[in-house]
């Protein structure tokens, strides 16, 4: 499985999560069931155990918008990228910006991609 197909995997599972209101209350011990590939695995489990600080990341970049009313997609991606921006070093911040854009105009609204690659370049800059 390619790193894309994992951050796509990755979404699907950390937007259900979000959904249902439990990305705090997952036993990270549930991720050995995910696809049983690490990377998919190593993005849930990071995501949910740094989302605090990721979300104010997030929140503290984003212009003329509350977080709250982030719609779960971009906050979903956005928890993505900020999360190999941030812990995932060998990662260049471009490919995580590339992969979550791909990520916002695959599962998002019209202009999702373009707002998400605005918050993640002024969380690199």
């Amino acid at each position: 499985m390619s790193r894309s197909k994992a951050r796509e995997t990755a979404f699907q599972t950390l937007f259900q999560l979000d959904i249902n209101n439990e990305i705090l209350t997952m036993d990270l011990d549930l991720i050995e069931d995910i696809n049983n590939y690490s990377y998919t695995k190593v993005l849930v489990a990071g995501v949910i155990k740094h989302k605090l600080d990721i979300d104010q990341i997030i929140a503290k970049h984003l212009e003329n918008w509350a977080f709250d009313r982030l719609a779960s997609v971009e906050k979903t991606v956005l928890r993505i990228a900020t999360y190999e921006i941030n812990y995932e070093e060998d990662i260049p911040f471009g490919v995580s910006i590339n992969e979550a854009v791909e990520l916002a105009n695959l599962y998002g609204e019209d202009k999702s991609g373009k707002f998400v690659n605005g918050v993640l370049s002024k969380i690199i800059a």
